[in-house]
């Protein structure tokens, strides 16, 4: 600090360990509305992450790529839109639609643990809705 000047920090040198849940929260979503998955897995996913999903329980930063590989499956090319977000500590909640040419999730839910810097645990439900021929 010179002269009452607080100097910026560069975001490197910031332990990502350290950052508060809602930080690692909004990284997530902005860096997967991006398309940044390894970068997301990366910085915000631990190792040991337990994920809850329709198809079962999936563990870690290769059972969230697994997940996020069915949706595009389901929903190919699809736009995302985040319509709620709820944090409180360490819990948050994220409602969300996708949209795309033969298909749309309309209730989309996930909820997150975040502890350390690092997404802990997630769980995740969503309804896939074909679209019909002239369907927008």
């Amino acid at each position: 600090m010179r002269s009452g000047i607080v100097e910026p920090v560069a975001a490197d040198s910031v332990d990502p360990r350290q950052r508060p849940p809602a930080e690692v929260f909004e990284d997530h979503l902005r860096l997967a509305q991006e398309g940044r998955l390894d970068e997301d897995l990366a910085r915000n996913v631990s190792p040991d992450c337990v994920l809850l999903e329709r198809r079962g329980v999936f563990h870690g930063r290769e059972g969230a790529r697994e997940l996020a590989r069915y949706l595009t499956e389901e929903v190919p090319h699809a736009r995302y839109g985040y319509t709620r977000r709820l944090v409180e500590g360490r819990f948050c909640m994220l409602e969300w639609t996708a949209d795309s040419d033969g298909a749309r999730v309309r209730d989309g839910v996930d909820s997150y643990v975040i502890e350390d810097g690092w997404i802990v645990a997630q769980t995740i439900r969503y309804t896939v809705e074909p679209k019909t021929g002239g369907e927008s």
